[in-house]
């Protein structure tokens, strides 16, 4: 380390410890204003502490807060399960949509076939991008491992773990530098290898630098010593569909931040998805966790409950990554291709910020403006898509791909690959705050100005987006956090707005369809899905307001949906994007649900549980899709059984997860390797791929004793989810298992009526076309897209035939087949 950055780092331990300390002090001192009802944040952390009765010792030296031992296995917030959950479907709806699920698991499943993971390796690379992660014979000389840090460029590792360098004068180095890095260009029969320092040139069996390209062939060999690497731990290639336009199967998680190392400005978040010179830069702790040993981790401490961690990364990574972890990467890009491999076909990556909290954070190297750090994640996203290309070998061939519609989505999921979505949540989306003068709000925004920057998201590729985050703003109240999370959250939404939250006393019908639980009642349930938040507030927020004292719960946020929500609601409509009214108070929430009922507009989700229960059977009747928050097995597995009461049965039945990971969401606990209904490896996955326990490094992660310890563990947690529903009996757990396979293909048919093309006739018969008049509406030629817009969703999307459900004289249903050629062209139709 230079002796700037050891300066820095220093700067980062100080900066940390005494901000912690500052608000020890200044916590301990603040008064209590017993007119304005107030208490300081140290006494309602104190209050919440008494009220839930929590055992808990905290790391010398950390604030006052709650460490909630439920905190890996959070619930969802909405009241999805449990004994006061009331269910708003009367038993017998709940029946017959599960008997309707039932019938569904029953119909053909999708012929799969297997896709190739990587391109063949030829003894001499075919293009530039042809030696990613091979062995090579450079020119008469040695042989070097070509680890890919772009496209075309490569780090050329020696057998004695060296890197082939350019830095002064040619030679080999200990560690990775730019001019280490070599970019390879067609040069004759061979490549032209171009460092910083020139050309690598070889005069007879000597190499040196010149200012000319000049061919070096390149010969795969053996004998390289293999670059550091994560494990993936799956045999078999990964399911694909034999026709591109088919039904897919796969899982999806509709609510994660894959960039989320960018955001509250770019220091809270230890490691990265990827780093150009490998793991060993990628994972690696903060530096303020590094030089104290895993001491100076506060916000970590506070998180996990933890006095100190191992601030080592590779090879060993004994404390981190794990579920209660939140300032660890957990998606680095080899974790991502285990769960393709083990399954996973559609991948929503939230763009996410918090302006306020970034603010209140002393550390930051990046703007904590919202729409900035939005548009800096969206840049972050290709050059991820871009490396992983890379190491696959070359543009489009790596499992990783952006996609904007749900037919592009769909042919790139039927090629074997990982279809990811590009969406948005954030506290303020498009400057859209308010500050409240007097009694009134005065919006940071216009209809104008979201009209414009909804225009250049969905142009960036935006195609899902909640309105609102942690904050009110202009756009509509929010639910709110619950516990100590919301006691600091509600301060910051203060200091952003001029107002907290409008939380009055109600008393929902169905009894749990609230918002967030606030302070001072035992009533109080302690939320842990985003306590990051909270977090940072309590700890690095001395300046924060006292909250005001609300009456006894149930509360319910008196904001709604504003004008300029609506507005934005419709544009959103307009350009086909996937709504997700998560996080947005009830109020709101109904308002925005009647408004995309009115507009018939079926792109709607609840991506990471945020909802509530009134709401949720609302999605499915307008043909939305829900992704309830994943969290432990044990958890989920109690509310796939409600959804499945919930389900509709004019629409595809699947479901999905939201995993929340990096940064806001914990993950799901190991249930305890001692358990009867454990995992046992190695297991099956779909497609009959084998999987077993991953490693990365020295570490082995077991799912039974490690949990959701990072994003690879999904394909584990799902054969979890089966040995749990399995436990009521073996037809639960393989049921749950199908629902989740059915996953992407519900999200795609959701989105799919979000573009504007109907439910399918034989779920909806009054949707039914005389069969005379289907065979007058379909051409030879006309595509997948056009067929679907004349007739509708088929029922059956099975290799090359389209099934739709018509009518004829006597006959209320006919299926007639639709036809087409391999490339997704009509060639005939029949009755």
């Amino acid at each position: 380390m230079s002796p700037l950055a050891r300066r820095h780092a220093r700067l980062h331990v100080i900066t940390t410890l005494a901000v912690a300390l500052a608000f020890v002090v200044v916590a301990l001192s603040l008064p209590t204003s017993g007119e304005t009802r107030t208490l300081t944040l140290r006494q309602q952390n104190e209050l919440i502490k008494m009220q839930q009765g929590l055992p808990h010792v905290d790391p010398p030296g950390t604030p006052f807060h709650v460490h909630d031992a439920r905190f890996n296995d959070a619930l969802a917030r909405g009241g999805e399960q449990g004994a006061d959950a009331a269910d708003p479907t009367t038993a017998a709806e709940a029946r017959r949509s599960a008997a309707y699920v039932a019938s569904e698991r029953r119909l053909p499943d999708p012929k799969l076939t297997t896709a190739s993971i990587s391109s063949p390796r030829l003894k001499r690379p075919q293009d530039r991008y042809a030696m990613a992660n091979g062995c090579y014979k450079v020119g008469s000389g040695a042989p070097f491992f070509f680890k890919a840090t772009d496209l075309g460029t490569y780090l050329l590792y020696s057998k004695n773990r060296e890197y082939l360098a350019s830095t002064g004068s040619l030679g080999l180095d200990a560690e990775p530098s730019p001019g280490a890095e070599w970019t390879a260009l067609r040069a004759g029969d061979g490549f032209a290898l171009r460092s910083s320092g020139g050309y690598l040139t070889q005069t007879g069996k000597t190499f040196s630098l010149g200012n000319q390209p000049r061919a070096i062939p390149l010969v795969r060999v053996g004998g390289c010593t293999a670059f550091p690497e994560s494990e993936i731990d799956i045999t078999g290639n990964p399911h694909a569909g034999i026709s591109s336009f088919q039904e897919v199967r796969g899982y999806v998680d509709a609510h994660t931040h894959g960039m989320a190392f960018e955001f509250l400005g770019g220091d809270i978040h230890c490691g990265r998805p990827w780093h150009k010179y490998g793991i060993t830069k990628a994972l690696v702790d903060c530096v303020d966790h590094t030089l104290t040993g895993g001491y100076g981790a506060v916000l970590e401490s506070v998180l996990s409950g933890n006095a100190n961690h191992d601030p080592v990364g590779w090879p060993t990574f004994k404390d981190w990554p794990a579920p209660e972890s939140l300032t660890h990467e957990g998606t680095y890009y080899k974790w991502m291709e285990r769960a393709w491999r083990g399954g996973q076909r559609l991948f929503v990556n939230l763009l996410v910020e918090n302006n306020k909290l970034c603010e209140i954070y002393p550390l930051k190297r990046n703007s904590c403006d919202d729409m900035d750090s939005i548009r800096l994640q969206a840049r972050d996203m290709h050059k991820f898509q871009d490396y992983i290309d890379a190491q696959f070998g070359g543009p489009g061939k790596g499992f990783y791909r952006i996609v904007k519609t749900p037919f592009e989505a769909r042919r790139v999921i039927n090629a074997g690959k990982l279809a990811v979505i590009m969406g948005i949540e954030t506290s303020v989306p498009f400057g859209c705050t308010f500050k409240q003068v007097l009694t009134t709000d005065v919006p940071a925004c216009t209809a104008a100005d979201i009209t414009r920057q909804i225009g250049q998201m969905h142009k960036m590729g935006v195609r899902q987006m909640e309105l609102v985050n942690k904050f009110d703003n202009a756009l509509g109240g929010v639910a709110g956090d619950g516990g100590e999370t919301g006691v600091v959250i509600n301060a910051a939404n203060f200091l952003e707005t001029g107002t907290f939250w409008d939380m009055k006393a109600c008393d929902p019908k169905d009894g749990v369809s609230a918002d967030n639980p606030q302070v001072a009642f035992p009533e109080i349930s302690a939320e842990q899905q985003d306590a990051l938040f909270g977090a940072i507030g309590s700890i690095f927020g001395p300046a924060l307001p006292a909250i005001p004292i609300y009456a006894p719960p149930a509360h319910c946020n008196d904001r709604g949906l504003t004008s300029l929500g609506e507005h934005t609601i419709r544009e959103m409509v307009k350009r086909h994007m996937i709504y997700d009214p998560d996080h947005l108070s009830v109020k709101a929430r109904n308002t925005s649900l009647d408004l995309t009922e009115k507009l018939g507009y079926p792109g709607v989700l609840s991506s990471h549980s945020w909802s509530t229960p009134d709401a949720y059977p609302r999605f499915y009747e307008q043909g939305g899709f829900i992704t309830p928050y994943a969290g432990s097995s044990t958890s989920f597995v109690e509310k796939w059984r409600t959804h499945v009461g919930w389900a509709d049965p004019r629409y595809y039945w699947g479901i999905g997860f939201g995993a929340d990971i990096n940064g806001l969401g914990a993950q799901g606990a190991a249930r305890g390797a001692n358990v009867k209904n454990a995992v046992s490896y190695p297991f099956t996955g779909i497609g009959g791929v084998r999987i077993d326990k991953q490693r990365t490094g020295q570490r082995v992660f077991d799912i039974n004793k490690d949990g959701v310890a990072q994003y690879g563990m999904y394909p584990d947690w799902v054969e979890d989810l089966t040995q749990v529903a399995g436990a009521t009996s073996a037809a639960d757990g393989q049921a749950i298992f199908d629902d989740m396979s059915r996953g992407a293909e519900a999200y795609l048919q959701m989105w799919e009526r979000a573009e504007g093309i109907a439910p399918d006739s034989c779920r909806n018969p009054g949707l039914r076309k005389q069969v005379s008049s289907v065979k007058q509406l379909i051409r030879r030629g006309m595509t997948t897209e056009q067929v679907m817009r004349k007739v509708g969703q088929p029922f059956e999307r099975l290799g090359t035939t389209y099934g739709v459900c018509a009518k004829a004289p006597g006959k209320p249903r006919v299926m007639v087949h639709i036809q087409f050629s391999p490339k997704g062209r009509v060639t005939g139709i029949e009755a």
